[in-house]
């Protein structure tokens, strides 16, 4: 990742966190969050939330299930300067759930709009993925593009100095 694409990228986040903070949603603390089965949902992420949360994050145990966060230890975030908008933006306050909703929305924009102008592609994918990736030293040159997203255009290959990571196939589902 380019430092100019890492810069606008932090100010996705910087402008999500300051919208979480003006809307004041309550938190519990309570960590089901991040036990994503047991909580009944799927934390997807773009490539770039990858790419900054794995320059930084802690090592990890692999290969990492769907069922909760590998960064969630004794019930705190291990990886919270890195953490992904999901992570920002997500707070089970039901007061809030429009908000969080809009917030979600401007940032996806705004990820897709940073892709579109640097050409690196649109990749989104549920944590799991991106974090199984790098368990091999060995990327694909191209990576898939993400099923959330349809295709208008033919892909284009991201610029050298980012490392690709692949969505891979999950067999456990």
């Amino acid at each position: 990742m380019t430092d100019e694409v890492r810069r606008r990228v932090l100010e996705v986040y910087a402008r999500a966190d300051a919208a979480v903070a003006a809307a004041g949603p309550r938190c519990d603390a309570s960590g089901r969050c991040c036990r994503f089965t047991e909580y009944g949902h799927t934390l997807f992420i773009s490539h770039f939330e990858a790419e900054l949360l794995l320059e930084s994050a802690p090592a990890y145990p692999r290969p990492v299930s769907p069922d909760g966060c590998p960064f969630q230890v004794g019930g705190l975030c291990t990886a919270r300067e890195s953490r992904p908008l999901g992570c920002r933006i997500y707070f089970c306050d039901p007061t809030y759930q429009d908000r969080m909703f809009e917030i979600t929305e401007d940032s996806i924009r705004r990820l897709k709009a940073i892709a579109d102008e640097y050409g690196t592609g649109w990749h989104y994918a549920p944590l799991h993925h991106f974090l199984n990736a790098v368990v091999s030293a060995e990327l694909p040159a191209d990576p898939s593009p993400d099923s959330m997203t349809p295709s208008t255009t033919p892909s284009t290959t991201p610029p050298s100095t980012r490392t690709p990571l692949p969505i891979l196939s999950d067999p456990a589902g």
